[in-house]
């Protein structure tokens, strides 16, 4: 499918095949280079890094001509990466992947448990340069045009600039006034928390059930360099995420734990009685 000449991007997401964010992404990415996309066939916001291993999953094309290849699977974000990693880029990896446009904010913490932001870091893993997108605006009507101008921009110069080995962004845009965006500001995560709420409630059976809901607490509501207080400022927002966790800091703090000898399970209970 690939033209040598232009770029080969991949696209995904996690809202889904159907999604109108989605469909933006393929209209101003296959402007750029040739497209394809393997999405999930229904939507699974959520699912973080989640794999499927314990049941089967199916692959469906839609569509595979000028420069455009779509299927959709029934796994999710980073299952749609590890298929076209294993079946479709057995000679060379695209010149970036690109996952959403998500229906929702995935700034701040929210991106630890965005599928969007795992496709985009699965990506990274395997070293494409690699970017997710997502909008604060929630509905599935969401108007993304005044966005498509930045796609386009961000797009070409990871395409032309690279991302360092195991990095890759998170871009969100603001939802309200689009018209007057104040432009692009790469800056750091914000410090804050998802405060769970379960909604419980009684089936017709007096059975209790329960939704989860909740509210998003911002830890720095000041802090002008991260993406929380930009996108209120109307900024488009570009955090660079890393594939690495650990806190290398932590390490010399912790090397009292290191032993070079047996722990035996008896000293273990011993202890722990003491």
């Amino acid at each position: 499918m690939q033209n040598s000449e232009r770029p080969f991007i991949f696209i995904t997401n996690d809202d889904g095949i159907q999604a109108k964010g989605i469909h933006v992404l393929i209209e101003e990415m296959s402007k750029i280079g040739d497209v394809m996309v393997i999405a999930p066939n229904t939507g699974r916001s959520g699912m973080a890094h989640a794999i499927t291993f314990s049941s089967p999953v199916r692959l469906h094309k839609h569509k595979n001509e000028n420069g455009l290849m779509v299927y959709d699977m029934t796994g999710t974000p980073v299952d749609c990466v590890k298929m076209a990693l294993d079946k479709f880029f057995d000679r060379k990896n695209p010149d970036l992947l690109v996952s959403g446009i998500n229906h929702g904010s995935n700034a701040s913490i929210c991106s630890i448990y965005s599928g969007t932001v795992a496709a985009a870091r699965e990506g990274a893993i395997n070293g494409i340069p690699s970017i997710a997108f997502s909008s604060l605006d929630f509905s599935p009507d969401a108007d993304f045009d005044a966005f498509r101008p930045y796609i386009q921009t961000i797009a070409h110069h990871v395409i032309e600039q690279g991302l360092q080995r195991n990095v890759f962004l998170n871009v969100n845009f603001p939802c309200h006034d689009t018209a007057n965006i104040q432009g692009i500001q790469v800056c750091r995560q914000t410090k804050g928390i998802w405060i769970e709420e379960f909604d419980k409630r009684t089936d017709p059976h007096n059975q209790d059930y329960f939704w989860l809901t909740g509210h998003f607490e911002n830890y720095e509501p000041e802090a002008r360099d991260s993406d929380e207080w930009l996108l209120k400022q109307n900024y488009i927002t570009a955090v660079p995420l890393q594939v690495e966790t650990t806190d290398l800091n932590s390490i010399q703090s912790l090397q009292t734990l290191n032993t070079n000898s047996i722990i035996h399970h008896s000293t273990i209970q011993y202890n722990a009685k003491n």
